[in-house]
């Protein structure tokens, strides 16, 4: 079959500057199977040996560092974040080797109503893992599942984005070099491509839209395969009458407009106490408008462009709709063309409601609607008013009065007295809740758990018990 070619735009300057071949399902069948028979003996290996491998991989990285970033900046149109990016993956590789002799519980275990019988377990990882990572941060979203997977003892076959895939050559030089391309490999494809992934791997993770979320989790169901999902969000932020202002208005505008917005944790709605609404949207108004765009130099200012040029279209269409049903910008609103490249300023709405689809559908962008609240009842009832519940903020006088109200928001990670921490702290085990995800946390010992099926050894130390001792009569 003649390979498909898919041509890839570059966001600074709208040209379509590269090309890559689609993966059939053919190639990825053969992959998975090559993978398949190397896993074996990389599971075989112990857990010291494959905390070395990673480490060797984390070094490798660090050596391949200048191409790897030079590529994400190219792919994403930002420079910092593309090196952050990769210096994460680095820590990522070292944490979870300093972490590996603590995550999984050993012995035996006496029972507690027959202390004669005592149990064991025995952690069989999964042949093959499944990533497919999206395009908003292209290493980093490839890296946060395949790692844990690969000290699991899992060889594991990536997916990344197509929108977002100059990364992958240098980053498989990096990988050979390591040594592991036997048992981690990358796969440049769309849709399709991901869609015979998943019928040849044994267990799929995917970061992306509930939409494609949905046929991932039918796929992965049909074949009864384990899916782990972190889809979108629209996490809200609750700032109250005691909190401060000026720290608030800077979590806030920090936590929606950092990446350009383009991140699932970013803030999406904020609601204000009634009472300090006024100085809020002043001082946030202030801050949003002196945000620079890293244009025409990419070494300075602090936002980048629209990766995805149809989320420029999403963008565009929410603005819109909340000023026809009356919503007011203070500053921002606006997508330029720069460039060839397109660009939003951080956009601050205010008289914004629930009727508009910028408080209730994932917007993806620089965009801060504002909400008044009367109320901290009125405030969480908001909050909880979404088909979400991935993450969500509350900034407070006090931490205690944070916490309080963080413990009513029906969300799988609450920032207390900051927003998106993470974005920027991933030890904290955290559920999806609702259309936001699927299946056990990516952080934590948990997101090494979930790539390993726990078998129990259970042994008798005494005699086994005689058919007669089950008798009618006994």
């Amino acid at each position: 079959m003649t390979p498909r070619t898919l041509p890839v735009r570059n966001p600074r300057t709208g040209e379509m500057d590269y090309a890559i071949e689609a993966a059939g399902a053919e190639e990825i069948a053969a992959i998975a199977a090559r993978l398949r028979s190397a896993q074996k003996a990389w599971a075989a290996r112990p857990l010291e040996e494959r905390t070395i491998a990673l480490v060797r991989l984390a070094d490798a990285l660090a050596a391949h560092r200048g191409a790897i970033t030079a590529a994400l900046e190219i792919d994403t149109g930002r420079r910092r974040i593309a090196g952050m990016e990769l210096d994460g993956a680095v820590a990522s590789l070292r944490g979870w080797a300093a972490q590996a002799p603590h995550l999984l519980p050993e012995g035996w275990t006496e029972g507690r109503s027959a202390p004669h019988i005592r149990h064991a377990p025995q952690f069989v990882p999964y042949a093959v893992a499944g990533v497919i990572s999206p395009w908003n941060f292209p290493l980093t979203l490839s890296m946060i599942d395949t790692i844990p997977a690969l000290l699991a003892g899992c060889a594991v076959m990536i997916k990344p984005s197509e929108v977002t895939p100059r990364f992958i050559r240098p980053l498989m030089e990096a990988i050979e070099s390591a040594g592991l391309s036997d048992v981690l490999t990358l796969v440049s494809g769309d849709g399709a491509t991901g869609a015979a992934l998943i019928e040849a791997v044994d267990v799929i993770c995917f970061t992306g839209s509930v939409a494609t979320g949905r046929k991932v989790t039918a796929a992965a169901a049909a074949r009864m395969i384990p899916a782990f999902l972190e889809l979108g969000g629209k996490d809200p932020l609750i700032v109250t009458a005691s909190a401060d202002i000026g720290q608030a208005t800077d979590a806030a505008l920090r936590g929606s407009v950092l990446s350009t917005g383009q991140a699932c944790q970013s803030i999406e709605r904020i609601y204000v106490d009634a009472q300090i609404q006024a100085e809020f949207l002043s001082r946030l108004t202030e801050k949003a408008a002196a945000v620079r765009l890293n244009w025409p130099d990419i070494t300075a200012g602090e936002i980048g462009p629209i990766i995805f040029e149809r989320q420029a279209d999403i963008l565009r269409a929410q603005i819109d709709d909340a000023t026809a049903k009356g919503a007011r910008i203070l500053t921002g609103g606006e997508i330029e063309t720069l460039g060839g490249g397109l660009w939003l300023r951080p956009t601050v709405l205010t008289n914004v409601s629930h009727q508009m689809a910028v408080m209730t559908e994932e917007t993806f962008g620089p965009i801060l609607p504002v909400m008044a609240f009367s109320s901290v009842e009125d405030a969480i009832q908001l909050a909880n008013d979404t088909v979400y519940g991935l993450s969500a903020a509350v900034f407070a006088g006090t931490l205690e009065e944070a916490e309080a109200i963080g413990r009513r928001i029906e969300a799988g990670a609450v920032s207390l007295n900051d927003a998106a921490l993470t974005g920027l702290f991933h030890e904290a085990e955290k559920h999806s809740f609702r259309l936001s995800g699927l299946g056990g946390s990516r952080m934590g010992p948990a997101g090494f758990q979930r790539f390993l099926r726990r078998k129990a050894l259970i042994a008798n130390t005494g005699a086994p018990a005689p058919l007669s001792a089950f008798a009618e009569d006994a």
